[in-house]
């Protein structure tokens, strides 16, 4: 593993060190900065890193931030796939991230994960037991478990799930026609619309999603997820995570209105807390504040 460094400043994460992570299967996009105990960040889809912008700048003087494009989307790499889908199981893009912690330096760290990004979290904690201390999601309940309890009310709002998964090359040709239009029927359509999002981050997500490779591998992503990842959760039998868990998900949308997102974590792991905000699916865009507040409540202490 190999870590270069990128000599680029913006004003979305001042002070911050661009680097990029060569681990076994991809080259990762990383920003990182703060000082304390660390803390890995990992955003959803059709995001970036730069979804932690906002949150950086309230918690870099208590932890060690790492922020990362995961595999597929921004500028990490985007790995051709296979028929299995495996190079975008979670199991292949939570290996990324324990590379890109151990290339920094950081044996033992917090997660804290958004969307796709919790999904990723959720499975590198189970493979990474003992690195990952305590785990943080943001608007999610377990894959397996939505899939099975998918509901009318469910599918029409996250009709994308059902749409993505469609073999190649059909959901690509309709993105690739005006993937910024997608983009912001997807991302606006929620209860905040596109307030959440600043110019200079707004920018930044459809450079990267007009890559028709990142609307490939994010499709393989969601591929992925209702194939190989349910495999692989159901290979866990009734292993639970054994690290605190905190789940936080947007009262204003639509996790809490179609799930019990807690008793759903407590199907997969042993120790968990959590509540609504007062926000929609974007929350460490639209409440910063308050999101911040609960990580650092969570994840106040030494790994």
């Amino acid at each position: 593993m190999t870590v270069t460094e990128i000599p680029v400043q913006d004003s979305l994460f001042p002070g911050f060190r661009l680097l990029d992570v060569a681990t076994s299967g991809a080259r990762i996009r990383v920003r990182t900065g703060g000082e304390g105990p660390a803390l890995l960040l990992l955003h959803g889809y059709p995001q970036t890193h730069a979804l932690w912008h906002k949150l950086a700048a309230r918690l870099k003087d208590r932890f060690t931030l790492v922020c990362a494009d995961l595999r597929g989307y921004g500028d990490s790499d985007k790995p051709a796939s296979d028929a299995e889908h495996f190079p975008y199981s979670k199991r292949a893009m939570a290996l990324d991230m324990a590379q890109v912690m151990t290339a920094l330096g950081h044996q033992r760290f917090f997660v804290g994960a958004h969307d796709r990004g919790a999904r990723v979290a959720h499975r590198l904690a189970l493979d990474h037991a003992e690195r990952v201390t305590r785990l943080a999601t943001l608007d999610i309940a377990p894959t397996r478990e939505m899939y099975a309890n998918t509901s009318d009310a469910f599918a029409r709002a996250y009709w994308h799930w059902f749409f993505l998964i469609q073999p190649t090359p059909f959901p690509e040709r309709m993105i690739g026609a005006d993937p910024e239009a997608y983009w912001r029927k997807k991302c606006g359509s929620g209860s905040a619309g596109l307030t959440p999002f600043a110019p200079e981050a707004l920018a930044h997500y459809l450079r990267c999603f007009s890559d028709p490779q990142t609307i490939h591998a994010s499709c393989e992503d969601y591929r992925a997820a209702a194939t190989i990842d349910i495999r692989h959760d159901d290979e866990d039998g009734g292993r639970k995570l054994s690290q605190p868990l905190l789940a936080l998900w947007g009262g204003n949308g639509i996790i809490g209105k179609c799930f019990e997102p807690l008793a759903l974590w407590r199907q997969r792991a042993e120790n968990v807390q959590g509540r609504a905000l007062p926000g929609g699916h974007y929350l460490a865009e639209e409440i910063p504040d308050l999101v911040a507040a609960e990580f650092t409540a969570f994840f106040g202490g030494n790994p």
